[in-house]
């Protein structure tokens, strides 16, 4: 909370925001409900019931894309990708689909370097994507 009271003082310095503006700022965030400082590394309990991988793209054109993806999807692809059979698995790895590194991915692990991703790509066109968990 003292880095968003230094943000709201830094932007009242620049002129950015008024007196007033600044003081309903402050306000609101002594009022907010305090969350407990989360060591480094360390993820807020909502982050590790993360349930979806989320991509949002919204083009100039007017074309939307919204899709999300169960995390729960992701963690069974890792374990369907141990059972296929060798004879299957060559023969995608023919044509250049190799899986054979899904079984040796640690889900937990997956899922905890996906709660950390964050894309945000707004272009000179004017198309914003977005990818992260919720």
């Amino acid at each position: 909370m003292a880095e968003s009271r230094k943000k709201i003082l830094e932007m009242l310095a620049s002129k950015k925001i008024s007196v007033d503006e600044a003081s309903m700022l402050l306000e609101k965030l002594s009022a907010a409900p305090v969350e407990p400082a989360v060591e480094c590394g360390e993820r807020p309990e909502a982050a590790r019931n993360l349930k979806y991988l989320r991509v949002v793209v919204d083009s100039a054109d007017g074309d939307k894309v919204n899709i999300r993806v169960p995390l729960s999807l992701i963690r069974t692809g890792i374990k369907l990708g141990s059972l296929i059979p060798k004879d299957a698995a060559e023969a995608m790895s023919e044509k250049g689909i190799d899986l054979s590194g899904l079984s040796e991915l640690d889900e937990n692990e997956l899922v905890k370097f996906l709660s950390e991703l964050k894309v945000d790509v707004e272009s000179s066109d004017g198309d914003t994507v977005k990818i992260f968990t919720e």
